[in-house]
């Protein structure tokens, strides 16, 4: 892989295709607790992640008990992006600001009561740093840099890695 990706190109791309795929894995950072996929929606302004879920669940229970370190694992679709991230998780709770922002008729299918179901509670999660890879190399790129490397005995260039703090 190039070692010509910076951690704020990183950041740029993750943040884009966040919002264009914003579905990945989202649990807690500790043995034996396995991830989840979750829809992410991002506010812009300070970076910090909003998961939807129901109060009633491991990760929303588990979630309320105070400094919880979490990690978010994100593809894009388009596979140009790959992510790990590490942050803190925990309960916001029925904030109705952020649900009017984010609801739409995907998250309107898991709460039959809708906006006021009295089990919707929303996690938020601050990341703090993490590793994101970028590739744009698309599959003939790919393809020709894998065929290379075997035939040179040298390592595929199929893009970038880089460790960043979030912002």
């Amino acid at each position: 892989m190039s070692d010509t990706l910076t951690p704020q190109d990183a950041e740029r791309e993750f943040w884009k295709h966040l919002k264009e795929s914003n579905t990945g894995m989202l649990g807690l950072d500790q043995p034996g607790y396995h991830s989840q996929p979750m829809t992410a929606f991002r506010e812009a302004e300070t970076g910090t992640i909003w998961f939807f879920t129901r109060d009633d669940t491991d990760l929303a229970r588990d979630a309320a008990i105070p400094d919880q370190s979490a990690m978010f694992t994100y593809g894009s679709k388009d596979q140009e992006v790959w992510a790990c991230i590490r942050g803190t998780l925990s309960v916001h709770g029925r904030d109705r600001e952020i649900i009017d922002r984010y609801w739409n008729p995907v998250l309107a299918a898991w709460y039959p009561e809708g906006k006021d179901d009295p089990r919707l509670t929303i996690l938020r999660f601050d990341g703090d740093d993490g590793r994101i890879w970028v590739s744009k190399a698309g599959p003939v790129k790919f393809g020709f840099e894998v065929l290379k490397a075997n035939l040179t005995k040298s390592e595929p260039d199929v893009g970038g890695v880089a460790d960043v703090r979030l912002s």
